[in-house]
């Protein structure tokens, strides 16, 4: 299968992103263990059809997702694909009497502890392992991972985060970029507000905005998406299916930002599936669709579970949308008018 491309050459490096990208956090166990020969079979058909960018951290599954996407790349061209990892926590074995982190979220995965670091020996250090566990001696993309409220958990906190960055991490990573190490940097967040702080402050090429540009959800369009044009910024979006209510629909137990949808979620949810029954369009591929119509994005990146998640995404990838589909919705208040399409 051919993938569409999108061209990103914000710093002299051209980057071509496939349109659909590929999100490695369930190759780190992520509420599941995936035995290795899965994982080597998700990434084999993921490959096969065309797939070339590939988005990873040290986070998933603590650096299992990093080594088994390693392991996979290993003896390909390295200029065929395009990988970008994260920056802002580094790794530690744990000690006697500790338990490791992320108990009943990463199964079966190395029993280590995350440390916050998004100095800029922290960000050296997490690069350095990262390219170990990879096998490689470059990245093309890094991000700051999770620099947001949803993580830090106050107000307070994030801001102490973000001026931490700025003062270590970010001049590590301008550098990294001036040195050719990467080809461009920014932020993989899950709010859009951090992500306009940062660019308003520096120089950034790529934000990856976790689950909030999607059909349920546009409020970035306000002043992020804006500015992001206005600089030339591009933007990756995960989370396409806001954690999976819009691929699974407003199902009792779904889920929105990695929890229970809450009802009035599952009300509005429950609206756009009507209407892309209406119009013979199943949810999920509107909703991976609908990001890739705003001029910033360069790629879409669905954390993929399956070789049937991976068939889903290509046909979902490739889907033609009624342009009804999208003029109904915004007629139903279900959409920002706003809205690129």
């Amino acid at each position: 299968m051919q993938l569409t491309t999108r061209d990103f050459n914000r710093t002299g490096r051209r980057l071509r992103f496939t349109e659909l990208g590929f999100g490695s956090a369930p190759l780190g166990n992520l509420y599941r263990a995936i035995p290795d020969a899965e994982a080597e079979a998700i990434l084999g058909r993921a490959w096969e059809g065309g797939i070339r960018y590939f988005d990873t951290a040290p986070l998933y599954g603590y650096g299992l997702a990093e080594t088994r996407l390693g392991r996979f790349l290993a003896g390909r061209v390295r200029e065929d694909y395009v990988i970008s990892t994260k920056v802002g926590r580094l790794l530690r074995p744990v000690e006697p009497g500790e338990t490791r982190d992320g108990l009943g979220k990463f199964f079966e995965v190395p029993e280590r502890k995350e440390v916050f670091d998004y100095g800029h020996d922290g960000v050296m250090r997490s690069l350095e392992a990262s390219l170990k566990r990879l096998g490689l001696d470059r990245v093309d993309v890094l991000f700051a991972h999770d620099l947001d409220l949803f993580t830090h958990g106050s107000p307070e906190a994030l801001q102490a985060r973000l001026e931490e960055f700025m003062r270590g991490g970010y001049r590590a990573l301008v550098s990294l970029r001036e040195q050719g190490v990467i080809s461009a940097f920014g932020a993989g967040v899950n709010e859009w507000q951090p992500c306009q702080w940062l660019a308003e402050r520096g120089d950034f090429d790529l934000f990856l905005l976790a689950g909030r540009y999607t059909l349920l959800e546009q409020e970035a369009l306000d002043s992020f998406l804006p500015l992001a044009e206005e600089k030339g910024i591009g933007i990756v979006i995960g989370g396409p299916y806001n954690s999976g209510i819009l691929a699974t629909g407003p199902r009792p137990g779904a889920h929105y930002d990695y929890r229970p949808a809450p009802p009035p979620v599952l009300d509005r949810v429950a609206q756009i599936h009507a209407i892309c029954e209406r119009w013979g369009v199943r949810m999920f591929e509107a909703a991976l669709r609908f990001p890739l119509c705003h001029p910033a994005v360069v790629s879409v990146v669905p954390g993929i579970q399956s070789v049937t998640e991976v068939m889903e995404s290509f046909i979902a990838a490739g889907a033609e949308m009624p342009g009804g589909l999208w003029a109904d919705l915004k007629e139903a208040g279900l959409m920002r008018e706003d809205a690129p399409v």
